[in-house]
């Protein structure tokens, strides 16, 4: 689960110049993410997670990007490799030499190893659009890769830190952009306010009314996070009376499954 927002004590950028974003395209209007790919079988955060996302007919893949003592981007949640490979040491204090030398834990008892981020873009490319948990990287290095594989329409970017924002917008000002609720918005104007001085194309696990209202008034769309013990047909149930335009699972290929059945796909 995510927490960390931008903060309304933030210089602003002047939003008069830039437009709207519009988010990837997709045949959903509800739209269901894979959180950290489709990972139930195969390991979080590799190219055999992104295949069952797309294998399941899920509509992003969530991943998570750091950077490498020697520049390389990967996909990593953690700051350490401790707990998903059999080495140790954080992601920044290792090359990507020593990193793609060891092997990802899994269930399957098969070879994993940690992917960079252009060997996922190329696996996404025409297939998948990716929503991209922007942890620790060069934001002008991350757009550059994007743009190299043709994937500059199909990546929304949550932000982790206040300054992301405006490095996203100084590089890519048409980028989709995504941040959870700062915790001193509270009411609905306050929210309102809010997204007058931010330009976000999604905000996370909003589920009051009064403020779901305001983010549809401003055409501003609302995902939930729904990974949890509790994730199945009831937890779904509850978060579909919101009314939200995605879900993020960890059990995505049963989400798409369920919601045919409900008639929502």
């Amino acid at each position: 689960m995510k927490r960390i927002a931008i903060s309304c004590t933030l210089v602003l950028l002047s939003l008069s110049t830039l437009k709207a974003q519009q988010l990837p395209a997709t045949k959903n209007k509800l739209v269901v993410i894979a959180h950290r790919g489709n990972h139930v079988t195969v390991p979080e955060n590799t190219t055999a997670a992104i295949e069952a996302t797309i294998a399941c007919g899920a509509d992003y893949a969530e991943i998570d990007l750091r950077t490498t003592k020697d520049g390389e981007l990967i996909l990593m949640h953690d700051a350490t490799v401790n707990r998903t490979t059999d080495g140790q040491g954080k992601v920044s204090d290792l090359t990507f030499e020593e990193i793609k030398k060891l092997n990802i834990k899994s269930k399957d008892g098969k070879q994993y190893t940690v992917p960079t981020f252009k060997e996922v873009l190329a696996a996404c490319k025409g297939r998948l659009n990716i929503y991209l948990d922007f942890k620790d990287a060069d934001v002008a290095t991350t757009w550059q890769q994007i743009k190299a594989a043709g994937m500059e329409k199909r990546v929304v970017v949550y932000l982790n830190a206040p300054e992301q924002y405006g490095a996203w917008k100084s590089v890519a000002p048409k980028v989709p952009l995504m941040s959870s609720l700062p915790d001193e918005v509270k009411t609905a104007a306050e929210l309102q306010d809010f997204l007058g001085k931010f330009q976000l194309a999604v905000i996370d696990n909003i589920s009051d009314q009064s403020l779901l209202e305001v983010t549809k008034k401003n055409k501003v769309s609302v995902w939930l996070d729904v990974q949890s013990s509790k994730e199945g047909p009831e937890w779904w149930d509850t978060a579909l009376k919101t009314k939200i335009q995605g879900l993020q699972s960890d059990h995505p290929a049963q989400l798409v499954e369920y919601l045919k059945l409900k008639q929502r796909r």
